[in-house]
C-alpha cells in the first residue's frame, strides 16, 4: 500500500498550518471566466483577459501588509500564469507577501441523474497530472467545491448525493496530497430554500459526517488538509431569521460532532452573505463559548471583492482606493478570526446581500 511518507505528511500540515496561521484566512479569487463576467457586467467592465488580468493585479499588489491577514489566495487556472504590468508572475508576488498560492482543480458540477436535480463535481480524470504541474508551477493547495441541495418538500438531500460528493472530494483529496498539495475540502449546503436554522445544523451534520468518514475511509492525511464548509443559516427565503450569536452556535456545534480535532482549519464560504454579515458571523464563533481544536477563519470571494469592484469600477485611476477597500475587508475579517472584530458603518456595497440562486463558480 503506498501511503505518505513523514516529510510529505510534514510539509502539508506546515503549509495547512501557515495558511490558517493566528489572523489568517483566504481570499477566493478562483471565479471562472463565465462568472468573473457576471460581476464585471455589474460594473460595466468587459469580460476580455487584459481587463481580468488588470483586476487581479489590482487584489495582488494591495499594500504588503495584506500579508498580515491572507494565508492563501485561491487562483483560477487562466489567473496562475499572468503577470503583472512589470512581467513579474502574480505567484511570485503573492509569494514575497508570505501568501500560499492556491488553484481551483474541479470542473464544475453536473447533474447527479436520478435525482431531482441534485448535483456531482466533475474533474477527477487527470488530475493527478495537473496537481503535479500545479505543484511545480507555484502552487501549494487546491480547492473542490461539492454542492448540496436542502429541500424539505422534494426530501434534498438524498444519501445518495451526500455519498457521492463525499466520495468524489475524498478521491481528490487523496490525489492532492499525493502531489504535494494541501487539499480544501469544500461541501458546500446551499442556503436556497425556506428551511430554518435547525434543519440547516441537521443536514450539515449529516453532510460533514460522511464526508469525514470517507476521507478516513480513503485514507487522508487529515492533519495535511482544511475544510471549507458553509456557515449553519436559515435558508434565504426562510422567515425566521438567525443572529450571529444564533448562527455561531450552531454552526461550532455541528462542527464539535463531526470534524476531527486532527483538522488544522475551517475556512469558511461565504455562501451569498453580505460582506458585513459574513464577518459578524465569522467573529462570533471565534467567541462562542464552547471548545474550538480548529482554527476557525475565512475563505471569502464575493464577501471580500463586492465592495472592492465598486470601488474600482475598470479605472486605473481608482485602483489604489479599490486597494485599500480589499486591505480594510481584509483586516476586518482577520480581527473576526480573533473573535474581535465590532460592527462597523457600511460602505459602498458591505451591507448588501449577495446572493445569487443555485450560486456556480
Amino acid at each position: 500500500m503506498s501511503y505518505l511518507s513523514e516529510d510529505q505528511q510534514k510539509r502539508l500540515r506546515e503549509i495547512a498550518q501557515s495558511i490558517v496561521a493566528p489572523g489568517k484566512g483566504i481570499l477566493a479569487a478562483d471565479e471562472s471566466t463565465g462568472t468573473i463576467g457576471k460581476r464585471f457586467a455589474n460594473i460595466n467592465v468587459e469580460n476580455e483577459e487584459e481587463n481580468r488580468r488588470k483586476y487581479r493585479q489590482l487584489l495582488f499588489t494591495a499594500d504588503p501588509s495584506i500579508g498580515n491577514c491572507l494565508g492563501g489566495v485561491i487562483l483560477f487556472h487562466e489567473t496562475l500564469y499572468q503577470k503583472d504590468n512589470n512581467g513579474k508572475p502574480f505567484v511570485d508576488i503573492l509569494k514575497e507577501r508570505g501568501i500560499n498560492a492556491g488553484i481551483k482543480v474541479d470542473k464544475g458540477v453536473q447533474l447527479l441523474h436520478g435525482t431531482n436535480g441534485e448535483g456531482t463535481t466533475q474533474g477527477l480524470d487527470g488530475l493527478g497530472d495537473r496537481c503535479a504541474q500545479y505543484a511545480k508551477d507555484g502552487c501549494t493547495f487546491a480547492k473542490w467545491r461539492c454542492v448540496i441541495k436542502i429541500n424539505e418538500q422534494l426530501g434534498l438531500p438524498t444519501d445518495a448525493a451526500i455519498q457521492e460528493n463525499a466520495q468524489v472530494l475524498a478521491r481528490y483529496a487523496s490525489i492532492c496530497q499525493a502531489n504535494g498539495l494541501v487539499p480544501i475540502v469544500e461541501p458546500e449546503i446551499l442556503i436556497d430554500g425556506t428551511h430554518n436554522l435547525a434543519t440547516s445544523l441537521r443536514v450539515t451534520e449529516r453532510v460533514l459526517a460522511c464526508v469525514y468518514k470517507t476521507l478516513v475511509d480513503h485514507h487522508v492525511y487529515l492533519e495535511g488538509t482544511l475544510l471549507k464548509p458553509n456557515m449553519v443559516t436559515p435558508g434565504q427565503s426562510c422567515s425566521q431569521r438567525a443572529t450571529p450569536e444564533e448562527v455561531a452556535l450552531a454552526t461550532v456545534t455541528a462542527l464539535r460532532r463531526t470534524v476531527p480535532a486532527a483538522v488544522p482549519g475551517i475556512t469558511f464560504l461565504s455562501g451569498g452573505q453580505s460582506e458585513q454579515e459574513a464577518t459578524a458571523n465569522l467573529s462570533a464563533m471565534n467567541k462562542v463559548d464552547l471548545l474550538r481544536p480548529w482554527a476557525l477563519s475565512f475563505s471569502y470571494g464575493r464577501a471580500l471583492q463586492a465592495s472592492v469592484l465598486k470601488a474600482w469600477q475598470g479605472k486605473d485611476g481608482n485602483v489604489g482606493d479599490a486597494q485599500k477597500v480589499l486591505l480594510h475587508r481584509a483586516r476586518m475579517n482577520s480581527l473576526a478570526t480573533r473573535g474581535k472584530y465590532e460592527s462597523e458603518e457600511a460602505g459602498a456595497a458591505a451591507a448588501e446581500s449577495l446572493f445569487v440562486a443555485n450560486h456556480q463558480y
